[in-house]
């Protein structure tokens, strides 16, 4: 509970903007070694079906069995690491630009386009940097349109400026900070709360400011584990593909939302509604 209290209170007093006073390396939360249950029970996607129905409209996810890729519960052993408390930042990321010349999340029109995705182009320009400056007044926002090369790349030269090693967390990683030892549906309970996370049955339709929403808090101290952007992790499911979790500010319903839930992207996918956060080891 004394670690809780710390890492929200580094998040409530955050260093100020601007450029003479970059931001401080990101809070984490620890993840202590041992077995979580990890994936859902027939009874927990019905629910999540429901919730999509009652949200949409109508019945896609249930008839593209969308949660029939998740795993049947089952205990799952991890050793002890430490996991960032919110996704990386708009402003941290910057840094990681402007120090190693990456190039800054953009995307131009017809890669886009080529991408197959239902957002126009339109929409992701809102999030596009310029001339390696993020977009004005999201710097504490999740950096999005970072493909999974992109983060390790990001991981590769925080682990050189701190001098530990930082990684992206495996898919069992992730889902345990996400929603502790005990299986919850949520990383609050078992009911779907949209005050909770950013969604869109109750957001702005966009991104917020990273870990903004308190009441959406794990029981292990991650923010943003539910909504506002899927978050990478290193889990490979074939063909150049990762496993994201987490689900985002478009989603509705929430049944992706859940810990539990699980899909792929081809890893050079740089996409609006995806982002990352990191882990290292502990000891």
């Amino acid at each position: 509970m004394r670690r809780l209290a710390l890492m929200l209170a580094l998040f409530l007093f955050p260093a100020c903007d601007g450029p003479a006073k970059p931001p401080a390396w990101p809070a984490v939360v620890e993840i202590p070694a041992g077995r979580f249950v990890m994936g859902s029970d027939n009874a927990e996607r019905e629910a999540a079906y429901r919730l999509d129905e009652a949200a949409y409209g109508h019945s896609i996810t249930r008839r593209q069995a969308w949660y029939g890729r998740e795993f049947f519960p089952r205990e799952v052993e991890t050793g002890a690491y430490y996991i960032m408390q919110r996704p990386v930042t708009n402003e941290l990321y910057a840094l990681f630009i402007a120090a190693t010349g990456h190039p800054a999340p953009y995307v131009d029109e017809a890669t886009w386009n080529s991408y197959g995705v239902v957002h126009p182009y339109n929409l992701a320009q809102r999030h596009m940097w310029v001339g390696g400056v993020p977009p004005q007044e999201r710097g504490r926002h999740p950096a999005v349109l970072v493909s999974h090369t992109d983060a390790k790349a990001f991981a590769a030269w925080l682990s050189g400026e701190t001098g530990e090693n930082w990684r992206l967390p495996s898919e069992a990683e992730w889902e345990k900070a996400a929603r502790g030892t005990q299986g919850r549906r949520f990383p609050w309970g078992d009911g779907f709360d949209p005050k909770r996370l950013n969604s869109h049955d109750a957001g702005p339709y966009d991104t917020t400011v990273a870990g903004g929403n308190l009441s959406g808090v794990s029981p292990f101290g991650m923010l943003d584990a539910a909504g506002q952007v899927y978050e990478w992790t290193d889990t490979a499911t074939g063909g150049n593909r990762f496993v994201v979790k987490g689900g985002s500010w478009d989603d509705k319903g929430c049944g992706v939302c859940r810990p539990a839930a699980r899909h792929s992207r081809p890893a050079t996918l740089k996409h609006i509604i995806i982002g990352f956060r990191l882990v290292r080891d502990a000891g």
